[in-house]
């Protein structure tokens, strides 16, 4: 049996009315009509009893009703749950980015989340480290993928996606610019420029920008950077020296600065963030789609 047979026969076993039964399906009556004389012939006997005052089901027909309206009925709720599901991704989904490699994993996933949600709209942000929870929190942004480590109540941490090792940016003349590498304990001989922000936390600031050495040391601060290529002219100008992302290297380019790998350093780990009242499927599926992405580049 076809589907529109189906539903046909259904739906007048239902109204045991044929003008009715066009109306709810959308169809001429007589339409309705040469479905059900069809389906008849197919069966081989009469599915309904009709009178210019009546309509019945036969036995054959109560029978073929009782068979079909389970599976119908099955198949209804499977359709009507993919819709739900489908509107849960339709309209926008807004995802930061705190680095330019963070982005650019954020834009191959939003490629392939549009491909297979084409209702959806993504919409991407960058994030600026002086306030790297202000816009989530001022509902601005429902994802983000960031340096850890971040520990608030009100967010949701999600995997490490990935991790860069670690780099120190020292201007040319500095005495560690030719240096094969630098440990954390060489910080203790220079002044560190780090992101200024009042939102920031601390231990996000301790990870990043540490104030001692492991063994102690006192590690001294320079002038604080509100946007990160404030941090790269600080640094160029002989300010002082800022760790980052060795990758940095390849984004940020100044005459005056060079990048020296670390060695015996945690790498700086990105992962994904979104507001604990927040989460949606939609965030769910993009989250788990940069994951992939992340791991295949």
């Amino acid at each position: 049996m076809e589907r529109h047979e189906i539903e046909t026969f259904l739906t007048l076993a239902e109204e045991l009315h044929f003008r009715r039964t066009a109306e709810r399906l959308g169809l001429a009556q007589g339409r309705v009509s040469q479905i059900i004389k069809k389906l008849e012939r197919r069966i081989g006997a009469p599915l309904f009893d009709r009178t210019s005052r009546h309509v019945a089901l036969t036995p054959i027909g109560q029978q073929l009703r009782d068979g079909l309206l389970p599976a119908h009925r099955q198949i209804q709720g499977a359709v009507d749950q993919a819709r739900t599901a489908a509107r849960g991704f339709a309209g926008p989904i807004r995802v930061g980015f705190s680095a330019p490699w963070s982005g650019e994993a954020v834009i191959a996933a939003a490629d392939l989340f549009q491909g297979r949600h084409p209702d959806a709209e993504v919409h991407i942000t960058e994030v600026q480290l002086n306030d790297p929870l202000g816009p989530m929190r001022a509902d601005a942004i429902d994802l983000q993928l960031t340096e850890f480590p971040i520990r608030e109540p009100d967010i949701a941490v999600g995997p490490v996606v990935f991790a860069e090792p670690r780099g120190l940016m020292v201007p040319v003349r500095h005495p560690l610019a030719a240096s094969p590498s630098v440990s954390v304990e060489d910080l203790a001989q220079t002044t560190l420029i780090a992101m200024a922000g009042t939102d920031v936390p601390e231990y996000w600031l301790d990870a990043i920008y540490p104030r001692r050495t492991p063994s102690g040391l006192p590690i001294p601060h320079g002038p604080g950077a509100t946007y990160w290529q404030e941090v790269v002219s600080l640094v160029g100008s002989g300010k002082g020296v800022s760790p980052a992302s060795l990758r940095a290297a390849q984004y940020y380019s100044h005459p005056g600065v060079v990048m020296i790998p670390f060695h015996g350093a945690p790498p700086i780990d990105y992962g994904l963030l979104w507001p604990v009242s927040r989460e949606t499927a939609r965030v769910r599926a993009f989250a788990e789609l940069i994951s992939q992405v992340a791991v295949t580049a």
